[in-house]
C-alpha cells in the first residue's frame, strides 16, 4: 500500500510538474483607448518574457487587414483608433495568439 501510495504521489506530481511547463509561456496582451483617438496595447508572456518584436495586426470583423505592426522595445503597440468594429491581435506564433476585441477595450 505504501509503494502504492509513493508511486501516486510521484505521478501526481509529474503531471502537476508539467501542467506548470506547459503554461509557462503563456501570452498575454491587453489594449487601453488613451483617449485621443489612439489605442495602446501592452503585450508579453506569463513568465516575464518581454513581447518586443511581436507582430501586431488590427483586423475588421470580416478579417480585412487594417494595420500591421510590432510591438516597440517596451512591449507596447499605438494604432489610430478605426472607424469600424475592429479587434487587435497580439500573434507570437502558433498556440501564442491573444485576440482583443475592440468593444472591450476602455479608458
Amino acid at each position: 500500500m505504501r509503494r502504492f501510495l509513493g508511486v501516486s504521489f510521484c505521478l501526481l506530481a509529474a503531471v502537476f510538474f508539467l501542467a506548470i511547463v506547459a503554461f509557462a509561456h503563456t501570452p498575454l496582451c491587453s489594449c487601453y483607448d488613451n483617449g485621443d483617438g489612439t489605442i495602446t496595447c501592452e503585450g508579453g508572456f506569463s513568465d516575464g518574457s518581454s513581447g518586443a518584436g511581436v507582430e501586431m495586426t488590427v483586423q475588421d470583423k470580416s478579417g480585412k487587414v487594417l494595420i500591421e505592426g510590432k510591438m516597440n522595445e517596451d512591449s507596447e503597440f499605438t494604432f489610430k483608433k478605426p472607424g469600424v468594429s475592429y479587434k487587435a491581435i497580439f500573434n507570437a506564433g502558433p498556440g501564442h495568439v491573444v485576440e482583443v476585441d475592440g468593444k472591450d477595450i476602455t479608458e
